[in-house]
């Protein structure tokens, strides 16, 4: 079954935001594609009308470059590079519930260099350009990513620059662990590190072996990209607005999933075509202290009384001894 990816990515042109091709569904979420410099490549995209009532898609080209660590795309216009590559239809008539399939075609010059090339393919509910009178289009866009490797002596770079928990957190009390690791690219192409992430408990046994990169996301040419790794699941409260999980709340998820002592993550990755590799070690304390708290008052509470029926339990004996005693005298 076909991966299908609702608004990939969303872009707001003017103000407000479109709601016209938010029942549009595009496949695949992205291309991935190499070639030799002076060749024409060809791939398609599958969209899909959810709406109901015909419309009209407008397609259009942009850059891509990436923006800070997130790995998220900032878009550069299609002055140049692979967005003046890329050749299709301007636009196509969907029909209510209908699909319908979208050739593309990348020329690449004879002149490229070898290495990454990156853009978007757009289905627009306006035309890419302003109208008549200099007025702008406002509309929502739907983008697939194309990523493009031209074939040839591609020079690769970087490393890994550091690993460690959110925020530098050493100690929690109950799981998920968010681990992050920041990987440099300064090669010519973009690259997907591979690998795991092994946590050991105190006693040097392994709790779980995590995938480092599982959406097999990319570091582009030219950049930082962090990648995250959550250990355990987050709570429903975690993923909303509202405050945070409360203390027996909290409790509850350490009795579920008990984690007690000193951990060791080590991660192990590797990338690029010369597979090179990386590896690093971060060590961080589970102390569930709620629990902890909640069994030690507990404990008092069990241990008090059983004293207070002990207590009671011996003079009922002496009480009982000495009216033995009296009645024989």
């Amino acid at each position: 079954m076909r991966k299908l990816l609702y608004l990939v990515l969303v872009c707001l042109v003017g103000v407000g935001m479109a709601t016209s091709t938010q029942a549009l569904t595009v496949s695949p979420a992205r291309v991935e594609i190499t070639g030799d410099p002076g060749t024409v490549l060809h791939s398609e995209i599958e969209l899909f009308n959810e709406q109901e009532e015909t419309r009209t898609f407008f397609i259009s080209f942009e850059n891509f470059e990436p923006s800070g660590d997130s790995g998220a795309p900032h878009f550069i216009g299609a002055q140049d590079g692979l967005a003046t590559w890329l050749q299709s239809q301007s636009e196509v008539n969907l029909e209510s519930g209908t699909r319908a399939i979208v050739p593309f075609s990348i020329t690449i010059p004879q002149t490229a260099e070898p290495g990454g090339y990156f853009a978007t393919v757009f289905f627009g509910s306006q035309p890419p350009k302003g109208t008549a009178g200099g007025e702008v289009t406002i509309g929502g866009k739907i983008g697939v990513l194309i990523l493009l490797r031209v074939s040839g002596e591609i020079a690769e770079g970087g490393g890994l620059l550091d690993f460690k928990a959110k925020d530098d957190q050493n100690f929690f009390s109950v799981l998920p662990v968010t681990f992050e690791y920041r990987l440099n690219n300064s090669g010519d192409d973009r690259v997907v590190p591979l690998g795991e992430i092994k946590i050991k408990n105190t006693f040097r046994l392994t709790s779980v072996t995590l995938l480092a990169n599982e959406n097999k996301g990319s570091a582009l040419p030219g950049s930082t990209r962090k990648f995250s790794v959550v250990w355990g699941k987050e709570s429903v409260q975690a993923n909303t607005e509202r405050a945070k999980p409360g203390f027996f709340e909290v409790t509850k998820r350490q009795w579920q999933d008990f984690k007690f002592g000193w951990y060791t993550a080590r991660l192990d990755i590797a990338w690029g075509e010369t597979n090179q590799t990386a590896r690093a070690v971060y060590n961080f304390f589970i102390i569930p202290w709620q629990l902890l708290l909640i069994m030690f008052a507990i404990a008092s509470a069990v241990w008090i009384i059983g004293r207070q029926i002990l207590r009671k339990y011996n003079r009922l004996i002496i009480a009982r001894a000495m009216r033995s005693q009296s009645n024989n005298e």
